[in-house]
């Protein structure tokens, strides 16, 4: 991480945070019992039926499941361009 990092507050990326995000992942699929695959097909649906509506950024989307207090929850960050008629 360089001087400009620091100063902005931007964190680097080590291999124990990687491993940790990892392991929460695959321990918050293990408790919802949803398989990588189902996963996947959750966030084709997701982006199928959203697409129906807006136009959206292919490139900027986030879905994944998180666990927070002892509850686990489906996050989407979707960026929406341009709303469809």
């Amino acid at each position: 991480m360089n001087f400009f990092d620091r100063m902005l507050g931007r964190k680097g990326s080590n291999s124990g945070n990687v491993a940790k995000n990892r392991l929460q992942l695959v321990l918050v699929h293990d408790r919802v019992d949803l398989s990588p695959g189902k996963m996947d097909l959750l966030k084709d649906e997701l982006i199928q039926v959203i697409s129906k509506y807006v136009e959206i950024d292919q490139n900027g989307i986030d879905i994944a499941l998180t666990n927070s207090n002892r509850q686990s929850c489906l996050t989407a960050q979707i960026p929406v361009v341009n709303v469809r008629k």
